[in-house]
């Protein structure tokens, strides 16, 4: 295809296309004439994955450019893969270590972690940086006086759990590792709102049943 309707099918512009071409993001087509050339499938995938990167993920170009290495590297393993794509979204500051609050919650995150049978490290990694997040969102509940001990926090683990099965049942469904690093992204970044306006709006019905009881009691 030209780089017209490799812009068209991937809904990137061809100004943005030539821009990750210079910056070595997506490697050059097949050269058709002097000013001219020819663009493949596997452009197209790779495109797409820069493109959940960066317009999507908002992945810095440096960052995007380490990601698309690890991800065509055959000598990690998909889990590896994976990770190299998602750790490398923006994530929330790490917490204060000097904070009592936070030395709270990473032993109620721990003790929870340990209790529904998840492993903090990850290979030579290290604590993955959903980790840190959740040490920061658990001591700002710790402060504050609400629930936020492991048996608290739990049930939602246990949900997250059935969630991350779903989850990566959809990846599988795509057919190559880069495909699939790339609807890692895309799905983590766009299906979170929609998570947390489902959980919002079962609140809501939650509430109305609870009333409607109450008033027929």
């Amino acid at each position: 295809m030209r780089l017209a309707e490799l812009s068209e099918r991937s809904g990137v512009t061809t100004a943005t296309i030539k821009y990750y071409l210079r910056e070595g993001l997506l490697p050059p087509g097949r050269r058709i004439t002097a000013t001219q050339a020819e663009y493949g499938e596997d452009h197209l995938r790779r495109l797409r994955f820069v493109r959940a990167l960066i317009q999507i993920g908002k992945v810095p170009v440096a960052a995007a450019r380490e990601v698309l290495a690890a991800v065509e590297d055959e000598s990690l393993t998909h889990h590896q893969r994976l990770g190299a794509a998602t750790f490398a979204l923006p994530h929330g500051p790490e917490p204060d270590e000097n904070d009592p609050a936070v030395a709270t919650a990473r032993r109620e995150v721990d003790s929870l972690m340990a209790e529904v049978g998840w492993r903090r490290d990850i290979e030579d990694y290290g604590p993955a940086p959903a980790y840190w997040t959740l040490v920061t969102a658990v001591a700002a509940l710790t402060r504050l006086g609400y629930p936020s001990s492991a048996r608290h926090l739990e049930p939602y683990a246990r949900l997250a759990a059935q969630q991350a099965v779903h989850d990566m049942d959809l990846l599988e469904a795509y057919d190559t590792p880069l495909e699939q690093a790339g609807a890692a992204v895309a799905l983590t970044v766009l299906l979170e709102p929609v998570l947390l306006s489902l959980r919002r709006l079962a609140e809501v019905e939650e509430s109305r049943r609870r009333e409607a009881v109450n008033h027929s009691a």
